[in-house]
């Protein structure tokens, strides 16, 4: 549906997220904003943020957060956001719409010396978008997490990921983020397996299930 600038050559190559090379750019997820994320329910898209959050923790990632006009209408960080990473560096931007026209949230990213970047936020088009393609312009690879970003409807939606796929970024989802940066289930089967039992409940009696027959034997 969502076509690139042209054709992928024969030699197109899958870059993978690495654990040790992504930082996570939580942009905007403020109080006043989320309100005018009208293109999923609203107890769907805020598991969805709270999912992206926890992944970004699990894989103890290094996370960056801006907020935009936060003394006004837009609001604070959501509180859970916060205070589940009271470490990470959190630019509260006086007035720029495009975090990365801000120097301090600009700063803040290249000091963690990666150059994948993870993005989610709201709003898609404006919020997501314009950094995403501003860092693309720089040589970032760029992953944008779709469903931890919000926007008007579904119109508003498509057209920014459009865009920002034609410039080169990568469209996936908080799963596909989980699986690719975990890549085997041995790896922490436990602790993986705990992770998406609690954030996504139609996987919760699956998990329990096989917990109770690996208790059994």
């Amino acid at each position: 549906m969502f076509g690139s600038k042209s054709a992928p050559s024969d030699n197109a190559s899958y870059n993978r997220l690495n654990k040790d090379e992504a930082v996570v750019l939580f942009v905007d997820h403020q109080t006043g904003l989320l309100s005018l994320c009208r293109d999923m329910p609203a107890a769907e898209f805020k598991n969805n943020v709270m999912a992206f959050a926890k992944i970004t923790k699990y894989f103890d990632l290094p996370a960056v957060m801006t907020t935009s006009f936060e003394q006004g209408p837009n609001g604070p960080m959501i509180p859970e956001l916060k205070e589940m990473f009271p470490d990470a560096a959190c630019i509260a931007r006086p007035g720029e719409i495009n975090a990365w026209d801000n120097p301090d949230f600009v700063k803040a990213v290249k000091k963690t010396g990666r150059k994948q970047l993870i993005i989610a936020g709201i709003v898609t088009e404006v919020c997501v978008a314009f950094p995403t393609l501003s860092a693309l312009a720089e040589d970032f690879e760029v992953f944008v997490v779709t469903d931890a970003s919000g926007t008007f409807n579904d119109i508003s939606r498509n057209a920014a990921w459009l865009r920002m796929q034609q410039g080169g970024a990568q469209l996936l989802t908080w799963f596909a983020m989980a699986n690719e940066l975990r890549r085997d289930w041995r790896e922490d089967m436990a602790g993986y397996t705990e992770l998406f039992h609690d954030i996504i409940p139609e996987y919760a009696p699956l998990i329990d299930s096989y917990q109770a027959v690996s208790d059994a034997k």
